[in-house]
């Protein structure tokens, strides 16, 4: 009888163990070949322009007037030229850059918004462009805003996307902050690509939720559901972007009130109610004391503008269209 139960239980094992193999292998293999792919999206497309603020990595897109995309949190170049892509369409000369920490962009001691937008200014120096437009997109905003105030005369436009800037903590108004879920998806993101990859694929709703800060229940077409996938595949790889991703709460959680006033050139902001980033407040905020701001805010959408891509993209190609002299 033992005998018989010690047979029984090996082949049991050997099943159990059959089983785990045939999921873990192709999962395993699933997962080399979209990170493999991540690593070498990142490793073409872009240069490195040797500044006097140090190296930064940029790409250039499209042809026309020049807009310098200051991307956000899991960003890099990569993410400036998919959030530049309507601009470049339509006329414009994107310049997407790495942040300081992101890609092949060293962080350096001082990694301030206000250090950052100087290397904004450096890196349009190296590329012998004097004068451009800047959209700060979320964790961007802080330094695009920045830039406005440092350099006003090379800035012929500001447009806050989503824009994760300062709002006094009153009344309604709040600072954008990260969620305690989107804080904890994140440190998952800084441990292991293979953390993020499984878990943007087993638990999509959660991520789209944390990582992407936006409603899930809000993303029904199939075309939201394909850019949802296509936003959190393009974080991958993460261990790349892991010092900018670290920086970016020492940046956030510094800010204070900046001389909006002051502010003198066409300038516009854009967010929606439900962004889970609490970027709606900030960004009305801002435009209401940035002299002859403009404010665009959406009911829903959520931090992806769901629903309000094509016609927030078009808003902003005329509005910078309206800030080009005549």
């Amino acid at each position: 009888m033992r005998s018989t139960i010690s047979r029984s239980s090996s082949a049991a094992i050997a099943i159990v163990a059959v089983v785990a193999a045939a999921v873990v292998v192709p999962t395993v293999a699933i997962y080399r070949h979209d990170v493999g792919r991540a690593y070498e999206r990142i490793s073409t497309g872009s240069q490195i322009a040797e500044t006097r603020c140090g190296p930064i990595e940029y790409a250039i897109a499209g042809e026309g007037p020049p807009v310098l995309v200051v991307h956000g949190a899991g960003g890099g170049f990569d993410q400036g030229l998919d959030l530049g892509a309507a601009l470049a369409r339509s006329g414009f000369r994107i310049i997407a850059m790495s942040r300081f920490g992101y890609l092949r962009t060293p962080l350096p001691a001082d990694a301030s918004a206000a250090a950052q937008a100087d290397a904004h200014a450096c890196l349009l120096d190296a590329l012998n462009v004097p004068r451009a437009a800047l959209l700060g997109v979320s964790a961007g905003g802080p330094s695009a805003l920045a830039f406005a105030l440092r350099h006003p005369d090379r800035t012929s436009a500001l447009v806050l996307l989503v824009p994760a800037v300062y709002a006094p903590p009153s009344g309604e108004a709040r600072p954008a902050h990260m969620s305690r879920g989107a804080a904890f998806a994140f440190d998952l993101v800084l441990r292991s690509d293979f953390v993020f990859w499984a878990g943007s694929k087993l638990a999509p709703s959660t991520f789209i939720r944390s990582v992407l800060g936006t409603p899930p229940e809000l993303v029904v077409s199939p075309d939201e559901k394909a850019r949802m996938r296509s936003m959190l595949e393009r974080i991958l790889p993460v261990k790349p972007r892991r010092l900018g991703l670290l920086n970016e709460s020492v940046v956030l959680s510094s800010q204070s009130r900046a001389a909006l006033e002051t502010i003198a050139v066409p300038t516009l902001a854009i967010s929606a109610a439900d962004d889970l980033y609490g970027t709606f407040e900030a960004a009305r905020y801002t435009a209401e004391h940035v002299p002859n701001a403009r404010f665009i805010g959406y009911p829903s959408g959520g931090h992806m503008l769901v629903g309000h891509e094509v016609e927030s993209a078009a808003a902003i190609a005329a509005f910078l269209r309206s800030a080009e002299p005549r």
